[in-house]
């Protein structure tokens, strides 16, 4: 089978790169999880704020902003300055998910990191790493990273 389209074999193929680097991301998320919890996080919040923004670096910069009250407007500008460079990733992502749905194309970009998109546009480059590469490299990224938040957050106290 094709590792371009979105077929079983290319979610297991990007998830199988992917794992060297989940690694890497399991450790950051442990670390990103303790901090969560000395900046007076609990358990649940650290797990959501890793689940729904998703974004290591712009995360840990959040935490660092984190008092009481809450700055909420400076923490999303940053969140977004941090992360502007995901909109030039995404849209380079464009030919590779050619062969989604419009609507799957875009919610699939919500788990695109730094490193499963540096690994979907170099099988790009040879021939292969289509939509289904890039969803499973992705999906493995995002386990890893939620997962161990919760890790970090539930073991450094």
């Amino acid at each position: 089978m094709s590792t371009r389209t979105l077929s079983r074999a290319a979610l297991i193929e990007g998830a199988r790169q992917a794992l060297p680097l989940a690694l890497s991301i399991f450790a950051y998320g442990l670390v990103f999880g303790v901090l969560a919890g000395q900046a007076g996080l609990s358990a649940p919040e650290s797990l959501l704020m890793s689940m729904l923004v998703f974004a290591g670096s712009a995360q840990f910069v959040a935490l660092g902003l984190w008092v009481a009250p809450l700055p909420v407007v400076p923490i999303v500008l940053t969140t977004l300055v941090v992360n502007v460079r995901h909109v030039l990733m995404g849209a380079a992502l464009r030919p590779v998910l050619d062969d989604l749905p419009r609507r799957l194309a875009y919610a699939s970009v919500f788990f695109m990191t730094d490193e499963s998109w540096a690994l979907t546009m170099s099988e790009s480059a040879a021939g292969r790493g289509g939509s289904g590469f890039f969803i499973g490299s992705s999906l493995t990224m995002y386990v890893a990273w939620f997962s161990s938040t919760l890790v970090g957050r539930t073991l450094g106290g």
